[in-house]
C-alpha cells in the first residue's frame, strides 16, 4: 500500500515523495483512515514507527481541504507535545509536509520568548504545536482562542500524565468546541491513559500496531549489576570500546547529568548534555551539535527522551533506571530507528532492584544480565570507584535476571550456602517489598 491508496491529497502524496516517504508504517496505515473518516482515534505504537504523519496527515488534508484560514488569534488544530524537545520535531516535520502550500504551522514553547509567539499567532494558525505551560500562559494574555479549534491531538499523552500535565488539559480542553476530533498517540498504556481517553474521546476506533510497552524487536537489551559509586568508571570503559559511534545516556537527574558530563569530557570523550537546566537555546545547540556528529554522547533526563529523533543513535545507556517503568521505553526508543538495530544497556544498583523489576513487567521480558552478580551489588563495599569485583566482571555469556527473582547464574560466593546470601538481613533475590526505597529520591519529572 502506498499514500494515496489512503485517499490523501495529490498535493500531499508528491510533497511526501519529494522527502523520500513512498510506503506508510504499520500505525499509518491503519490510523489515518480512521483519522480521514472523523474518527477519534487512540494509537498505540512503538516510538520511532511514524506517529507523527500517522496523525498530522490527516489534519493536513483535512484543513487543505477546506481552503479557508483562520480568523486572527484563533486556531483550527492543535498540538499538544509534553516536552519543547518533542513539540519542535513534530513542528519540523508537520512544516516539511506543508511547504509550499498556504497553510500556517505554529509552535509554542516555554524557554523562550513569547512576544514572538503573540505576534505569530495574531494572524490566525492552522495548526499549533505546543507545550501545555506555554499555552497557558498565551491563553491567561488572551494572544490565543481554541473556541473554533476543530482538532485535537494529544502526542505521548502518557508523559502527560506522568509530568503532572493532567491539570493543564483540565484547564484547556473545556475551551475547544465539544464538537472536534480527537487523536491520542502513545507508546504505552498505563492504567490512568485509558481513564484519559474516556475523558477526551467520544467511540474512538482504538488502533494498536504492538503491544502496550514492546520495544522494537531489533534493540539488544541488556544489564549490568553494578554499585552505584561503580557505574561511572563502567560507563567510561563501555564508550570507549564504541568511541565514534553515537549514545545517548540517561540520568534522572538534572545535576547529575550535568556533572556526568563534565567527567565524560575530562576523559576525552566528546560530550554534551540536555536537562532542564539549560535554556532553549543550549538544548537546541546540543541536539543540533548531537546530529551532526560534533558530539557523540549526550547526556540527558527525561526531558529528552520524547523528543529526539535522531538516525545513526547506536547506544542507549540507563545509567541511572527510570522511578517510571514505562520511560525506559521511551528512553531506548531513541536508538533502533527506522528499522535500523541498536543496544540498549541498563546500569542497576543495590536501590534499583525495585525499578528493574517494574521495567522487566511493563515490556513483559527478562534483561539479558551482561556482567556482574546480585549478590555483589548487594553486599559489595565502596571501593573507591569499582566496588566488589569490577562492579560487574562476574562472568560473561548471556544470562537472565528472573522477574520474580534473583539471578541463578555465575556460580555462587565463596562461604556460603548456595542462594541465600545476606545483605542486611535480606535474602539474596528480591529485597523485600520489591525494594520499594528509590535512588534518587523522591518521584520527580528531571525537566
Amino acid at each position: 500500500m502506498d499514500f494515496d491508496m489512503l485517499g490523501l491529497t495529490p498535493r500531499l502524496v508528491n510533497k511526501l515523495e519529494e522527502l523520500g516517504i513512498t510506503e506508510p508504517t504499520p500505525i499509518q496505515t491503519q490510523a489515518i483512515p480512521h483519522a480521514m473518516n472523523g474518527r477519534d482515534v487512540l494509537g498505540l505504537a512503538q516510538t520511532g514507527t511514524g506517529k507523527t504523519a500517522a496523525f498530522g496527515l490527516p489534519l493536513i488534508h483535512a484543513l487543505s481541504k477546506d481552503g479557508g484560514k483562520p480568523k486572527p488569534k484563533h486556531v483550527a488544530g492543535l498540538i499538544l507535545a509534553p516536552t519543547r524537545e518533542l513539540a519542535k520535531q513534530i513542528a519540523d516535520s508537520l512544516e516539511a509536509f506543508t511547504k509550499g502550500s498556504h497553510l500556517r504551522v505554529g509552535l509554542v514553547v516555554g524557554g523562550v520568548g513569547i512576544n514572538r509567539q503573540i505576534e505569530f499567532l495574531r494572524r490566525g494558525t492552522h495548526l499549533l504545536i505546543a507545550t501545555p505551560g506555554r499555552l497557558i500562559d498565551l491563553l491567561d494574555r488572551n494572544a490565543v482562542s481554541l473556541s473554533e479549534t476543530r482538532y485535537l491531538v494529544l502526542d505521548e499523552a502518557d508523559q502527560m500524565l506522568d509530568l503532572g500535565f493532567i491539570h493543564a488539559l483540565r484547564q484547556i480542553a473545556p475551551l475547544l468546541p465539544k464538537e472536534r476530533q480527537t487523536l491520542l498517540f502513545s507508546a504505552t498504556m498505563p492504567k490512568q491513559m485509558q481513564e484519559l481517553s474516556n475523558s477526551y474521546l467520544t467511540n474512538p476506533v482504538r488502533v494498536e500496531v504492538a503491544r502496550s510497552g514492546q520495544t522494537a524487536e531489533k534493540i539488544t537489551q541488556s544489564v549490568h549489576f553494578v554499585a552505584q559509586p561503580a557505574k561511572q568508571s563502567l560507563l567510561v570503559e563501555l564508550l570507549a570500546k564504541h568511541k565514534d559511534e553515537m549514545s545517548l545516556v540517561f540520568l534522572r537527574t538534572k545535576h547529575g547529568a550535568e556533572k556526568l558530563m563534565k567527567s565524560l569530557r575530562a576523559a576525552g570523550f566528546a560530550a554534551g548534555s540536555i536537562h532542564g537546566n539549560k535554556s532553549q537555546g543550549q538544548r537546541d545547540r546540543a541536539i543540533k551539535a548531537f546530529k551532526e556528529g560534533e558530539i557523540t554522547v549526550l547526556v540527558a533526563t527525561d526531558v529528552a527522551a520524547r523528543g529526539i529523533d535522531i538516525q545513526g543513535v547506536a547506544y542507549v545507556y540507563n545509567y541511572d533506571l527510570p522511578n517510571v517503568p514505562e520511560n525506559y521505553v521511551h528512553r531506548i526508543g531513541r536508538t533502533a530507528r527506522a528499522g535500523a538495530s541498536g543496544q540498549a544497556i541498563a546500569f542497576c544498583s543495590s536501590s534499583e532492584m525495585g525499578e528493574l523489576r517494574a521495567i522487566q513487567k511493563v515490556i513483559g521480558n527478562e534483561l539479558d544480565v551482561a556482567s556482574g552478580r546480585i549478590w555483589e551489588v548487594e553486599t559489595a563495599p565502596n571501593r573507591g570507584g569499582r566496588g566488589g569485583k569490577r562492579g560487574g566482571a562476574g562472568g560473561g555469556g548471556k544470562r537472565r535476571f528472573g522477574a520474580g527473582g534473583g539471578s541463578n547464574q555465575g556460580g555462587k560466593p565463596r562461604g556460603q550456602k548456595r542462594g541465600a546470601p545476606k545483605s542486611g538481613g535480606q535474602k539474596q533475590g528480591a529485597p523485600k517489598g520489591g525494594n520499594r526505597r528509590r535512588s534518587g529520591g523522591s518521584k520527580r519529572a528531571a525537566s
